[in-house]
Parts: C-alpha cells; structure tokens; sequence
C-alpha cells in the first residue's frame, strides 16, 4: 500500500480536533493535532502523537509541558489558524491553566507535564500526567475524512 492510501484509509477514523500547546521562552505556540486519547486513571495519563519534523516536538522537549485542548465545534477557525490551513493577522491571546497557555473557550483543556516519551516511527508519543482541567459545556469539532464536521444526533434518537 502507498502512503496517500494508509491516510485515506486511517481518515475513515472520525476523530476530535485538539490544539496542543506549550511555552517556551515566554513564547507560546500551538499545533493542531487529532492524534490523542487517555492512558491511565491513577495516575492520570493522556498520549499525544506528533511528528518527527514538527516544530512542536523540540518545543515540547524543551518546556517539559503542554496543554491539550479539545475544540468545540464553534473553534475551527482556531483548528485552521494552528494547522496553517488559513491565515490571520491578528496574534492569538491564550488563557492559563496552572503554568500551561490552554486556548479559550475549549471544550477541555488539560494542563500536562511530560511523564514519558517513547518513539514510534516517524512520530514521537508524549505521555503526559495531567495536573490541570476545565470543561466547558458544548458540542466537540469532529475530523472525519479530511473534513471538519459536526456531531448530529441520528434520527430515531430525535424522535423519542
């Protein structure tokens, strides 16, 4: 199989969209990611997958933390902003959480310290021990076959 066609077939996966988020040298920078998911309740464990060339893995190395943020389905913009996709002018402000610049207004945001890091291929897997959580009310940014979407409640659901 070719790379287009591994892509292809692991965009079937519908995903959440996140902005990871870190600070290095009083600069705070942000990547969107999809490649997240939880580990572990005690401690508590969340992974993240970014690429080997990816200017947020040295960035991660270096401050020792970051934030995942799941974006609600109001926040592409801020998904298209951090991906590169589109271009803003404006410089964006980030909140805090503890020590860690989360994105306002996100669905959850996790303020992390690195626990553990572990490559695999071309993409190095940060565990990170979450110290820090906000939820917020909400409808989460879905990524499914390299669209953005929406959740929608199937049709029999609605009905009852």
């Amino acid at each position: 199989m070719d790379d287009r066609q591994f892509r292809n077939a692991m965009g079937k996966f519908a995903t959440g969209v996140n902005v990871i988020a870190t600070e290095v040298g009083g600069e705070v920078y942000g990547m969107t990611a999809n490649a997240f998911m939880s580990v572990s309740l005690d401690p508590k464990l969340i992974v993240i997958s970014i690429g080997d060339k990816a200017k947020m893995l040295e960035r991660i190395r270096q401050s020792g933390r970051f934030s995942v943020n799941v974006l609600s389905c109001e926040q592409q913009d801020e998904s298209m902003r951090f991906a590169g996709q589109k271009q803003f002018e404006d410089k964006f402000e980030f909140d805090r959480l503890g020590e860690t610049p989360v994105v306002k207004d996100a669905l959850c945001q996790l303020s992390c310290e690195v626990y553990n890091e572990h490559v695999e291929g071309d993409h190095v897997l940060f565990v990170g021990k979450v110290e820090k959580l906000a939820l917020e009310d909400g409808d989460p940014l879905i990524f499914n076959c390299g669209k953005y979407r929406r959740l929608e409640a199937p049709e029999e659901v609605l009905s009852k």
